[in-house]
């Protein structure tokens, strides 16, 4: 009788546990919609070859390349590197370890130290994730360049009036480059909240369209790829018939001389929206050319890209009000935020394009070096001590 009762208490728990599990996953597909949950049981998290698995409109090589020079004679990078207490190993067997696959080094304008990893090569494109920020930056400095803004300081509501009635008439295109929207936008892992939604959801303009000013904008930084996302779609009703993909390739890809194609991930594959915060995937070398850019003050083969003057607002510290900084994130090492740029420190003026697992676009103006890493993970070192390690390869280059 005691072993019926347990197999009936068991039996009753697993109808209880399968019912609560069911119950949960409707409830996931209502918030979320089903094609966002199936994507996310379907992929997983988010990796650096996702371009394979979504809808993407694809860059193509540009038809003047402008690859770099290979400085002679060896150097760029330390022999040995010390990642551990009292363990000081080869600096190719760091990155080994670190699962990085892409590790570029330039500096004048030629190339001093170059290595990949886990077959990949100098053509292979990945998802660069939040170094598409900075991308996304560079177009909305395109954008006023070639006259279709007429400021950072216009609000919202110019481009997307249907949000007027959401507070953002008081957000301006300079508050969502430097992440002070205000906006109720929370970046997390919860897959209930908006932002697992949003790099999964085939609807993304109608997930933007449901975003709220919930604090006064100017007065906070908050990281929030949600500013982002609404510069996209602010891009993409500018830019109409025409796709931000498209505007890329005739404002970066084509004058700056990228020697490989490259994708930009889309939420649904009819008349798609780019993912402009996270989805760009390219070469480590293609990458090292927006480097090449801003050093130039924003020219390339001719051709003002942006402004000197969007290259300094950018890159420059003080992009975020004082009073906005968290004094937690300085007290972490993190300096400031331009135009969706981090700012490495004031003394050299460098900075720097971060994404998730370790995906870095590293800049120096001061030793004119540029640095891009890649990989599949930080590789257990913290993002402060990877651009401590580029810090000091830069000063190497004085």
């Amino acid at each position: 009788m005691r072993r019926l009762l347990s197999r009936d208490l068991l039996l009753k728990l697993t109808a209880a546990l399968a019912g609560t599990l069911l119950l949960v996953l409707t409830a996931w597909v209502v918030v979320a919609g089903p094609m966002t949950v199936y994507r996310v049981i379907r992929f997983g998290d988010t990796q650096i070859d996702d371009f394979r698995h979504y809808p993407g409109r694809r860059l193509s090589a540009s038809p003047s390349p402008a690859p770099f020079p290979e400085a002679a004679g060896p150097g760029g990078v330390p022999s040995t590197i010390q990642i551990t207490e009292g363990e000081e190993i080869p600096f190719d067997q760091m990155l080994a370890r670190t699962d990085t696959i892409a590790f570029l080094v330039i500096e004048d304008g030629a190339i001093v130290y170059e290595r990949y990893l886990q077959d990949h090569t100098a053509s292979s494109p990945s998802q660069i994730f939040s170094v598409s920020k900075s991308i996304t930056s560079l177009l909305v400095g395109a954008a006023l360049e070639d006259g279709l803004i007429d400021s950072v300081e216009q609000p919202v509501t110019t481009f997307l009036p249907e949000l007027a009635d959401q507070g953002f008439d008081a957000v301006s295109l300079r508050h969502l480059l430097t992440m002070t929207s205000g906006t109720d936008y929370v970046e997390n892992d919860n897959p209930f909240g908006t932002h697992v939604i949003l790099n999964y959801t085939p609807n993304l303009e109608e997930e933007i369209l449901g975003f709220q000013v919930v604090d006064e904008p100017g007065t906070v930084f908050r990281y929030k790829s949600g500013d982002n996302a609404l510069l996209g779609l602010i891009l993409d009703r500018l830019l109409a018939p025409r796709s931000i993909t498209d505007y890329a390739q005739d404002t970066i890809w084509s004058p700056l001389g990228m020697e490989d194609g490259g994708v930009w991930s889309i939420d649904s594959a009819e008349d798609g929206l780019e993912r402009t915060w996270c989805c760009l995937a390219m070469s480590a070398r293609d990458l090292a050319k927006v480097g090449r850019l801003y050093l130039s003050d924003g020219a390339a083969d001719g051709r003002q890209v942006v402004s000197p003057d969007w290259v300094r607002q950018s890159t420059q510290v003080g992009g975020v009000p004082t009073a906005a900084w968290p004094s937690e994130l300085r007290a972490a090492g993190w300096r400031n935020y331009g135009y969706q740029w981090w700012l490495a420190s004031e003394e050299a003026g460098d900075y720097f394009a971060l994404g998730k697992d370790g995906k870095f676009l590293y800049v120096n103006p001061t030793t004119e070096t540029i640095i891009v890493r890649l990989g599949w993970n930080l590789g257990n070192v913290a993002p402060a001590r990877w651009i401590g390690l580029f810090q000091a390869i830069a000063r190497e280059q004085e």
